[in-house]
């Protein structure tokens, strides 16, 4: 059985991983609004504000060594490298299909660049993964209906990038050492906020001119920067801490699906049996790849 006091974690988890999800919907809205560049300055400056008391209160100390902040540079470049491809995917392409695209790709690109540059061994089930990966992002792009056109689109090639574009983000953080990972988090958030504030030039002229924004603005720059943002990162972390990184990583799963649901439920876009087949492709593929066993991560005790 599950154990009781892991049921809040589970709970909280998974409502984080929804915000995750509705940070694809809440990018697509706002690009009727603002710049790609614009949306990073203003989410990240709000992420930034917001996760200073989310340090205070879980007694986190500011420090950070010298090493640490060239790392969180880096990882800042990245995840601003990815926050602008993630913008123009949405804009351009469907949120559903793309947030199930990169969510599922990315961590099948993490395992070959560590192959490729760390030397990470390889076994015949890693193989078997990666081609069931490969035929799940190809259903995912429903390439077997499509004709070269409507694969090789605009919204294709930025969610590729994108897919590309996390995993270098992901290996930067995991080489910190002697950080916490919220408070290497939040340097990353004050890094990009200032070098996009420093290199993007607004399209209104006025990074303070919200005169044409209205509620829907408001609400998704706030689900996209604190719950998104804020809320979803701290409950990820503090999770791997309670919980073990195998039980929290598990629930990143649940991304794909509910940015699939969200652009349905909000957007009105539609689901294709091919995005939930390759979808369910790749995260199968992803499992194998991590060697994820369902019953050690949810304790499930059986005769």
């Amino acid at each position: 059985m599950i154990k009781n006091n892991n049921i809040t974690f589970y709970i909280m988890l998974a409502l984080a991983m929804t915000f995750w999800g509705s940070s694809w919907v809440s990018a697509k809205v706002m690009a009727d609004y603002i710049s790609a560049g614009e949306l990073v300055v203003y989410r990240y400056f709000i992420t930034t504000i917001t996760m200073i008391p989310v340090l205070v209160y879980y007694k986190n100390s500011f420090k950070i060594s010298k090493k640490n902040v060239l790392k969180a540079i880096l990882g800042s470049l990245f995840l601003f490298a990815y926050s602008i491809f993630f913008f123009y995917g949405t804009k351009y392409g469907t949120a559903g299909a793309g947030g199930a695209f990169v969510t599922t790709l990315a961590p099948i690109v993490v395992f070959i660049l560590l192959v490729i540059f760390f030397g990470k061994k390889v076994f015949k089930k890693d193989l078997i993964a990666l081609l069931l990966g490969a035929v799940g992002v190809l259903t995912i792009l429903n390439i077997w209906q499509f004709s070269a056109d409507d694969i090789l689109t605009t919204a294709n090639a930025f969610f590729v990038m994108a897919a590309v574009s996390w995993p270098f983000l992901t290996i930067t953080t995991s080489k910190a050492t002697g950080i916490k990972p919220l408070v290497f988090s939040f340097y990353m958030y004050l890094f990009i906020t200032i070098i996009s504030f420093i290199t993007i030039p607004f399209d209104s002229g006025n990074i303070f001119n919200f005169d044409n924004f209205g509620g829907i603005f408001w609400l998704n720059l706030i689900v996209i920067s604190v719950f998104s943002t804020t809320f979803a990162t701290s409950i990820y972390f503090v999770a791997i801490t309670r919980l073990g990184t195998q039980q929290a990583s598990a629930f990143i799963f649940l991304v794909p699906f509910n940015v699939i649901l969200l652009s349905y439920i909000f957007l009105d876009e539609p689901i294709y049996l091919t995005t939930i087949i390759g979808t369910i492709l790749t995260i199968t593929a992803v499992a194998i790849l991590n060697n994820l066993q369902w019953k050690k991560i949810f304790k499930i005790k059986t005769k």
